[in-house]
């Protein structure tokens, strides 16, 4: 397979410097507030924020308070944004079913699927208010039966993101916090702010929150580990240059390290792309963004076929992924790395991000080769049981027994074997 890259960003080596560092400092920071709790996060709030309210939960006045100084319009779209993802989410829902099942007569084993009892739900806020993020975890944690919902975003600038609050309370949190960083995780994780310690945190956030989440975990589950945004656009010569520069650049802007790829069969798409994205860059208002993005992080690789871009394509395991080719449904059939796949160029990654229905909590540097993004499922626990007759338990138990002793495992053994000699007809 002949693989020419146009343009090529920076290496995974250049990309792993900073790690490092950021492991540090969180680790440091969740040291911190382990063993100080409130004051080493109103501490933290103060350093990062330059917030530290007398009180960092938001009262259902203030809330309301809030979503009264929105316009209607902008309490409408976020509405309508949280039923398609309210949607979609129910019909996931259904498809986990509980099974019951009798294996052998008399055995029967069962799973169940059980809500986590309680999720911290993190919305960023950073360059941008990520209103989104707040239908993403809360609404689907709300769908997927979770009892209690712990919702945090930082302050921008010093002030209340009202919009994103107005989601979380739509979305249906039950606790809204004003609370950023690695300190909101580390207060959700481990009990501050009149905080009851959660079960599970999930969001998205920078190389600091996620780095929490990968240190907190097994204290408490998470998502996924997400890093800067990807995005990979797949096109032949069907595809105009013009909409690839503007769907690579839409996720560019996301931040300076967040890659934007295009794969193509086309040599003159290609050869275009470049001079296209430089003319786009010059109207974008978050240039200063996305062009350091496409500088540093920005790739054009040109393949012969379409086998050899979903190849490819697999390979990159990309968390965003258009199809803008003849046949989109070929790579729908043929690709399995991805976080979500956009089928031809009447949807794009901004549907997904924002309204369409789809996650955007999505697995990142190449995590989607055995994980896909946020969904109900996520906040469930499959859980099994069993239970079984006399004269089913007798007979698993000879078979019990002799495995036990094959692995010499006398304890268990005889975990079998009182039970062959109860049931069995031995008295």
């Amino acid at each position: 397979m002949a693989i020419r890259y146009i343009k090529r960003g920076k290496t995974v080596e250049q990309k792993a410097d900073a790690d490092a560092k950021v492991q540090e400092v969180v680790r440091g920071i969740l040291a911190d507030i382990s063993e100080r709790k409130d004051a080493a996060v109103r501490e933290l709030s103060q350093k990062f924020d330059s917030w530290s309210p007398d009180d960092f939960k938001l009262a259902p006045a203030q809330i309301q308070q809030i979503i009264d100084s929105l316009p209607e319009q902008a309490i409408s779209d976020i509405k309508f944004a949280q039923a398609q993802v309210r949607n979609f989410a129910q019909a996931q829902r259904a498809a986990l079913q509980d099974v019951e099942v009798e294996t052998l007569p008399g055995v029967v084993l069962g799973h169940k699927n059980i809500p986590v009892n309680r999720v911290g739900c993190y919305v960023p806020g950073g360059r941008y208010p990520m209103v989104a993020s707040a239908h993403m975890s809360v609404v689907t944690a709300k769908v997927a039966g979770v009892k209690r919902i712990i919702a945090c975003t930082p302050p921008i600038n010093g002030e209340l993101p009202a919009a994103t609050i107005a989601a979380m309370h739509f979305g249906g949190a039950d606790e809204i916090f004003i609370l950023g960083g690695v300190q909101a995780l580390a207060a959700m994780a481990y009990g501050a702010l009149g905080i009851e310690p959660v079960d599970m945190i999930v969001g998205p956030g920078n190389a600091y929150v996620a780095e929490a989440k990968r240190q907190l975990f097994g204290l408490v589950g998470i998502d996924l580990l997400a890093g800067p945004t990807e995005v990979l656009v797949v096109a032949d010569e069907t595809a105009d240059a013009e909409m690839c520069a503007v769907d690579l650049l839409g996720q560019a802007e996301h931040g300076p390290t967040s890659p934007a790829v295009l794969l193509t069969t086309s040599c003159s798409l290609a050869e275009s792309i470049e001079a296209e994205i430089g003319r786009q860059l010059e109207a974008l208002p978050t240039a200063d963004l996305a062009g350091v993005a496409w500088r540093d992080y920005g790739e054009v690789i040109l393949v012969d076929t379409d086998a050899e871009m979903a190849q490819v394509a697999d390979e990159i395991a990309s968390e965003h992924v258009e199809i803008l080719t003849r046949d989109p449904d070929y790579f729908l059939d043929n690709m399995s790395n991805y976080g979500a796949l956009f089928l031809g160029p009447e949807t794009n990654v901004a549907y997904g991000d924002k309204v369409i229905g789809t996650n955007h909590t999505l697995p990142t540097k190449k995590a989607g080769r055995y994980t896909g993004g946020l969904w109900v499922g996520k906040f469930i626990k499959t859980v099994t049981y069993q239970r079984v007759t006399e004269e089913a338990s007798a007979l698993i138990g000879e078979y019990g027994s002799r495995l036990c002793d094959l692995e010499g495992f006398m304890g268990h053994k005889e975990q079998c074997d009182l039970r062959v000699r109860r049931y069995g007809g031995e008295k």
